[in-house]
């Protein structure tokens, strides 16, 4: 049994792009959601409207989570070339956004019940002025989500990693879609993005809550409103702990043809077989793999890295070859 793993040789694992962008748009976000948040809850209390009162509340654990994505993207930044983490740390914004994913179901489950105490326990609302503070926050919300949303399509993508890789042929063609690619699937970004959806939502929730209960006088609809807000945000949530706990426990890819595309590479010479596969996550759009082939004849590791140099978003590989002999059916 030959064994070529790259592992041994010096390199860097800087696998986190480059998020001085997202860092900067989310210190706006956060200072403009906590003024905003004040102003609901203080708001709320005054005018006796649970829709925003709720909103101000959950404005307040989304300060919390965005402080997560701020802390996700400097420990990255600030440990990318610390050697303890074996595989760099380009997976610390998704634990930031899998924990931004938890507080979003405890916002959602507050908000549930406080709705109900108020479906009831009705009591007066203030409608004009509680609208006024509605709309203004729903227009930061929608600022707020420009903001994320524009860095999250933006091209600031670094490869700081590729140049010093010893292997750098691997990652010599850096395709457009590359570059959107890491930012697509920043998952810390992601969450941040879906609080502020999340802080847009509420206050939809809380203008149509309001104007029902001033035209129509429909005043159950402001709890109403604030169950319907809690279970579209715990739907969301679910869906962003799916995809941040996959990722964490580094289950394959999914969506993606990466696992199979590499199998093709490998065995297109109709000798080599890999007997085992495991390819997982260890960055946003950038992915690692240990790759064990069997065969009567061979080729060297480098030779096999050469087949999957087209694929960039594989950053780091470790490749093993067993030779068998002609006799045995590699393939039975």
């Amino acid at each position: 049994m030959h064994r070529d793993d790259h592992e041994h040789q010096r390199h860097q694992h800087r696998y986190a792009h480059d998020t001085a962008r997202a860092e900067q748009r989310t210190r706006i976000v956060i200072t403009i959601t906590m003024a905003m948040m004040l102003a609901e809850i203080v708001a709320g209390i005054a005018f006796n409207s649970m829709a925003l009162l709720a909103d101000g509340w959950h404005m307040g654990t989304h300060v919390a989570a965005f402080a997560i994505t701020l802390f996700a993207y400097g420990f990255s930044r600030r440990h990318a070339d610390d050697a303890r983490y074996s595989f760099g740390t380009g997976k610390v914004g998704v634990l930031g956004g899998f924990a931004s994913a938890v507080l979003l179901l405890v916002i959602a489950g507050l908000m549930a019940i406080e709705s109900v105490q108020r479906l009831f326990a009705p009591s007066n609302i203030d409608f004009n002025q509680a609208l006024i503070v509605a709309v203004i926050g729903l227009a930061v919300n929608l600022v707020s989500a420009l903001l994320f949303s524009d860095t999250g399509h933006g091209h600031g993508h670094g490869h700081a990693d590729h140049a010093s890789h010893p292997h750098a042929s691997e990652h010599a063609h850096e395709h457009a879609h590359g570059h959107e690619q890491g930012h697509a699937n920043d998952l810390n970004l992601h969450s941040a993005y879906l609080h502020v959806l999340a802080d847009a939502l509420t206050s939809v929730a809380a203008i149509l809550a309001l104007l029902g209960g001033k035209f129509l006088g429909w005043g159950w609809l402001d709890p109403v409103m604030g169950l319907v807000g809690s279970v579209v945000i715990a739907i969301w949530a679910k869906g962003l702990l799916r995809k941040t706990g996959g990722i964490l426990l580094d289950r394959t890819p999914e969506h993606s043809d990466l696992p199979e595309e590499i199998r093709r590479a490998i065995e297109e010479d109709g000798d080599s077989l890999i007997t085992d596969l495991h390819v997982w996550q260890v960055g946003a759009g950038k992915f690692a793999a240990i790759v064990s082939i069997a065969g009567h004849q061979p080729r060297t590791a480098d030779d096999y890295r050469e087949r999957l140099a087209r694929h960039e978003e594989l950053v780091h590989v470790s490749i093993e070859t067993r030779l068998c002999p002609e006799q045995v059916d590699i393939r039975a």
